[in-house]
């Protein structure tokens, strides 16, 4: 009894061993298949992101680029990528890289936008002589002069700062040197366009709201709605932008526009001059522009404004800005500056309180000062709007490459 009881426990092991082979078997099969399966999905996944990669770097090199790459060998895989213009009026791209390997497709797709000056929360082509950056001067976005960079007693930059020419001192490194806190780098060359608020005419035609034939635009912003005249004692005609300037485009050609009031949505107000007259294509400041929604307040606004002026954007000497001003808006000066009217005269002004950026070929002077005291004119409260980094308003004038806005695995 006794044997047979050992047999049949026997018999009972060697079918539990069997059945665990079995199943060790399987799962060493399976682990096998599935390193293969894995290896292969990672080698068709590589040879789609450098697909994506060299695609981006051929149109940051050219931005005219848009050949692509058709059945080409890579890794030992095919490598496919095409270009596509997926929105033409703002010149947005994107590339689709596809990596095949043993059978296996990975896909990667880029979105591509072109690089807008409206990033910057300063950028200059002339520093305006010898003006020195210093101690009381804090930019919080990112900087870039094509001239030389001028610093006094440790000024402070935020963001990424850089410069055609050379930093300069006031008196010297250990006294003067800035706080870099976002990293400098010299010998950038990122020149200003020299007819982008030109090519703004064109936008206007296509969806946005165009002036032309008047020498002065009075231009009063009610949130969503605009009002406007063409003399100071004119009654106003009131559009509703969303119908009159769709694709957020206000043009004003061959005009001096007057500019104040609140603005709901997304617009680029943009002035030009056909003449030599240098009172045209100037933007006047006179009084508070801006926005319905503070960003600073209401993280999901999407209000945001582009003043762009051929030549030069004023704040008007007048009542209203005796006693500070506050600009929501990312200023361009394609041939000019922005400055106040009668800065070394006029009376202590209060504050220029601005959020968004200043972009300008030579820097204009706002006020006067004896050391840390106001003379005339303002004092500069300048903060950055951070959405700039990703997103401008419309049609502002690009640098001439493209960023990446987003990267699709």
């Amino acid at each position: 009894m006794a044997g047979k009881a050992t047999f049949l426990v026997i018999i009972g092991f060697t079918l539990v061993f069997m059945v665990a082979i079995k199943n060790f078997g399987r799962i060493s099969t399976d682990a096998v298949g599935n390193m293969v399966s894995y290896y292969t999905e990672m080698i068709a996944h590589n040879i789609a992101v450098s697909g994506a990669n060299l695609a981006s770097n051929q149109i940051f090199v050219d931005p005219t680029w848009d050949d692509g790459y058709s059945d080409e060998n890579f890794s030992g895989g095919k490598l496919n990528v095409s270009v596509q213009i997926v929105d033409a009026y703002k010149n947005i791209r994107q590339i689709v890289s596809t990596g095949t390997y043993h059978g296996l497709t990975s896909t990667v797709t880029v979105t591509l936008s072109p690089s807008k000056f409206s990033k910057f929360a300063y950028y200059s082509v002339s520093e305006g002589g010898t003006i020195w950056w210093n101690a009381s001067d804090t930019v919080w976005g990112p900087i870039h002069t094509q001239d030389n960079l001028r610093a006094a007693n440790h000024p402070t930059f935020y963001g990424k700062a850089s410069s055609l020419k050379s930093l300069i001192y006031y008196t010297n490194q250990k006294t003067d040197k800035p706080k870099f806190l976002g990293g400098y780098e010299t010998g950038i060359n990122l020149p200003l366009p020299t007819s982008a608020v030109d090519e703004m005419e064109t936008a206007a035609d296509a969806g946005g709201l165009e002036f032309s034939g008047k020498d002065t635009v009075h231009m009063f912003f009610v949130n969503d709605s605009l009002k406007y005249k063409f003399s100071y004692g004119a009654s106003y005609t009131t559009v509703y932008l969303p119908d009159a300037a769709p694709n957020g485009m206000i043009f004003a050609k061959n005009a001096v526009v007057r500019l104040k009031g609140t603005v709901k949505g997304q617009y680029t107000i943009g002035c030009n001059s056909t003449t030599t007259s240098t009172g045209k294509g100037t933007v006047w400041l006179d009084d508070n522009i801006v926005y319905n929604k503070d960003p600073r307040l209401y993280s999901n606004t999407t209000d945001m404004l582009g003043i762009c002026a051929e030549n030069n954007v004023w704040i008007t000497k007048n009542t209203a800005n005796n006693s500070s001003i506050n600009i929501h808006a990312s200023v361009y000066c394609e041939k000019g500056g922005f400055g106040a009217q009668d800065y070394d005269t006029r009376p202590i002004s209060g504050n220029i309180n601005l959020l968004g950026g200043i972009i300008q070929k030579t820097r204009a002077a706002v006020g006067t000062f004896s050391g840390s005291a106001i003379n005339h004119g303002f004092a500069k409260r300048y903060k950055y709007d951070d959405r700039f980094m990703t997103a401008s308003p419309p049609f502002f004038p690009g640098t001439g490459g493209f960023e990446i806005v987003s990267w699709l695995e």
